[in-house]
């Protein structure tokens, strides 16, 4: 059974810095790519970042440059750096197999606000 548990949110001022973190079971986490997702109050899911095996990594031109996705294949576990952050990246942040489709856990959430 595939298992995904974020953590690592909060609440941050503007400008501010948090690093989200997804530990994984159930799978072989090191033969699949992985994804963060957020949804905002009133939006739906976004697609922010997936890391591709062979240490490949896409990202939402919303987060280019302020987010980034690493992960440790040794310990099944996915990292959100993120920085810089803005009011407008308050979210439910949830890690997910695969892309936006793939299963996903339980989310964390991030407020950003002074």
């Amino acid at each position: 059974e595939v298992q995904l548990q974020a953590s690592g949110g909060g609440l941050v001022q503007p400008g501010g810095s948090l690093r989200l973190s997804c530990a994984a079971s159930g799978f072989a986490f090191s033969k699949f790519a992985m994804s963060w997702l957020r949804q905002a109050p009133g939006k739906g899911l976004e697609l922010l970042t997936t890391s591709y095996t062979g240490d490949i990594a896409t990202y939402a031109d919303s987060v280019k440059g302020r987010f980034t996705i690493s992960r440790d294949d040794a310990k099944n576990t996915l990292y959100l750096q993120m920085n810089s952050l803005k009011s407008e990246d308050t979210a439910v942040y949830y890690c997910a197999k695969g892309g936006p489709n793939g299963p996903r856990g339980q989310g964390t959430l991030v407020t950003v606000s002074s």
